[in-house]
């Protein structure tokens, strides 16, 4: 069976697919604050699923956004698409599935908007960022440190 990367509608299938991965998520307890997301989670945005035959192992979602204020780099009225999530099942990480969904998305939206966005809470920062700078080219531009005292 091979890899398949698809835009998918939100049906009764794909959401408790969605939603069955995000607890997965939760359990990892890979992210601070994470919670896994309920079907209010998900309306409004752009669904990508990595698939081998039916069975969903990763999934992408977020939405098209015009930014309103100017944010440093990006300049007001630019379209961007921001990454709400991203997440592939831990059996199936670090054999490109993460980097196909997102090519799969910067080649969907690469003629309607400017930028690709996203935030992230990880708690394996080391390995997000050579994910996204060294390998999807991303650029960093903002960071929120924390140290308990």
């Amino acid at each position: 069976m091979r890899l398949e990367i698809k835009k998918c509608e939100f049906n009764n299938s794909n959401i408790k697919a969605v939603i069955k991965l995000s607890q997965d998520w939760e359990r990892e307890d890979l992210t601070y604050g994470y919670c896994a997301n309920d079907k209010n989670d998900l309306i409004d945005k752009d669904l990508f699923i990595a698939c081998f035959g039916d069975k969903i192992i990763g999934y992408l979602f977020g939405k098209c956004l015009v930014i309103e204020e100017m944010i440093v780099p990006i300049g007001k009225g630019t379209k961007c698409f921001e990454i709400d999530e991203i997440y592939v099942k831990a059996e199936y990480r670090s054999k490109g599935i993460g980097q196909a969904l997102f090519e799969y998305i910067e080649n969907y939206y690469k003629q309607k908007v400017d930028y690709i966005t996203l935030s992230t809470a990880t708690k394996n920062y080391k390995s997000i960022l050579h994910f996204y700078i060294e390998k999807m080219d991303m650029n960093f531009w903002s960071a929120k440190l924390f140290k308990k005292i």
